[in-house]
């Protein structure tokens, strides 16, 4: 497969997966998941497709049951999920990627799930740093996790690596 329909059907399986299933008629169960076959033959895609497609995502963004019957995102919902995810220690620090036009309301309110369900924080810098260049110029911000961790808030760890949580008061971030 070329690489412009790998991005192309990684795109579309991002959309139905995360925002907007009912477009293709499929269903997503409470935890996100999805009949492998039903969003094969709603894609017209071919099941060697989406294998390619979820093995060799950069950011690991699909996952597979233990039988390989149902796939799900991994995280960023804007559709309701429970996706159940295990509560971890994050390391010390964590990092958030985005562009200086934000920077002002970030340090002002901290950082807001806004759409999503939850914050999502890198576990180095480069990962932040693609993660920011998606909207332009990239800025990091770090997150003193361990103190957000020990004065009380909730992280947890999604199968690809990203780090969740509800928010980051502004009191936890600096800029590398």
């Amino acid at each position: 497969m070329n690489h412009k329909t790998m991005i192309r059907i990684s795109k579309r399986l991002s959309r139905h997966l995360r925002h907007a299933p009912a477009e293709i008629g499929i269903r997503l169960s409470p935890d996100g998941w999805t009949d492998v076959d039903a969003l094969i033959a709603a894609l017209g895609i071919t099941r060697e497709q989406l294998d390619h497609v979820v093995a060799t995502n950069d950011k690991r963004r699909f996952a597979f049951d233990e039988t390989g019957t149902r796939i799900r995102a991994s995280q960023g919902h804007t559709v309701p999920v429970e996706l159940d995810l295990p509560v971890a220690t994050p390391p010390d620090t964590l990092y958030h990627g985005t562009v200086a036009k934000f920077l002002d309301a970030i340090m002002a309110e901290g950082l807001r799930p806004m759409s999503r369900h939850d914050v999502h924080l890198s576990p180095d810098v480069p990962t932040a740093v693609r993660v920011g260049s998606r909207r332009g110029k990239p800025v990091v911000l770090a997150v003193d996790a361990g103190r957000m961790h020990a004065d009380g808030h909730v992280f947890r760890l999604s199968a690809n690596g990203v780090w969740l949580t509800g928010h980051v008061p502004a009191g936890y971030l600096r800029s590398t």
